[in-house]
Parts: C-alpha cells; structure tokens; sequence
C-alpha cells in the first residue's frame, strides 16, 4: 500500500476502514480484521493501525469483545455516513461555494448541472 505524505497513515487506515464500512465490506455486529492482520495487509505497524482502532472504540464505531476480538458496531454504518457527511458539509462545500462565486454560477446553473449527476 502506498501511502500519502500528507497525512498520518493512521488517519489514512482510518479512512480505508470507513470506505469498507460505508461500502458494506463490514457488515455490523461481524468480526473485524484483527490488528496484526490489518497491518500486514496494508504494510505498516501494528502500532499505527492500533492506534486507527483506538479511534473507532472512541467514536463508538468498532467494539471488542475480550478474547475474541473487534466488531463492527450495530450503528457504526450511520455513525460513518453522518461524519463524513458534516466534515464534506463543513469543510468541502465551503470551498465549493467560493468557486461557484468565482465563477458566477447560479443556484439555478449549479440544479441543471447536479440532476445530470444525480442517480
């Protein structure tokens, strides 16, 4: 795995697994990959990817059950979404707006281009 210079690999395991969440590669209340298989299948140490499940416990996303090992929680799909959802909301579309402005285009421009995207 190639990883950016950017951004902690943690932070960059952390969105992997929340693509696999959000994907339903993980379905809820099913074991996870443990640590130690994680960090071998993306090449770093198990520290990092540790410290990326660290994160998930405190968010309530993943949860471990003792001795066997981490699970997906019943809600982390939605705990997923709506995250990433307000971090776009709050930290991309602002961007998007500046743009949209630079450029003069209208809300009714921006609705004729978004419903030939739309699914």
């Amino acid at each position: 795995m190639i990883f950016n210079n950017n951004q902690p690999i943690y932070i960059q395991i952390l969105e992997l697994i929340n693509d696999k969440i959000l994907n339903k590669e993980w379905i809820a209340d099913e074991r996870i990959p443990s640590v130690r298989d994680l960090a071998m299948k993306y090449e770093v140490n198990p520290n990092t990817v540790m410290r990326a499940y660290e994160r998930l416990q405190s968010d309530e996303i993943i949860y471990k059950r003792r001795g066997i090992g981490y699970f997906l929680a019943l809600d982390a799909r939605e705990k997923t979404f709506l995250y990433y959802k307000n971090e776009f909301i709050n930290n991309e579309l602002p961007k998007v707006f500046a743009k949209l402005n630079t450029f003069s285009i209208t809300i009714n421009e921006l609705e004729e281009i978004y419903s030939k995207f739309k699914i």
